[in-house]
């Protein structure tokens, strides 16, 4: 599966996301790309986008969206407080079908 990691985590947030092809929005050279843009971009490059944006299901259509959207809810972005929510994260994935979003994390 190939997951796009949000801006608002970490670059080396993906390499805990092991199993998967992982892009960042930022390795693509899409920071500051608006969410509506950002979810036409997003659509052919992956299968799961994963955000902090806690907005993102009020903001945009989810269910008209090619890929699944998992929502990670941490204290913060940092390193130290994401990676207890991996193991969830990494279950997340493979079952974020299009057009629906998870929950993961505290």
């Amino acid at each position: 599966m190939r997951v796009l990691l949000d801006e608002n985590l970490p670059l080396e947030f993906a390499a805990e996301i092991v199993g998967f092809s992982v892009a960042t929005v930022r390795g693509l050279g899409w920071s500051g790309t608006k969410n509506g843009e950002l979810m036409r971009r997003a659509a052919p490059i992956c299968d799961v986008f994963v955000t902090m944006d806690r907005n993102l299901p009020y903001q945009q259509n989810i269910p008209a969206l090619s890929f699944g959207v998992v929502i990670v809810y941490a204290h913060s972005n940092r390193l130290a407080d994401l990676r207890p929510i991996v193991p969830a994260l990494l279950d997340a994935i493979p079952t974020a079908a299009p057009g629906t979003s998870v929950r993961v994390g505290v």
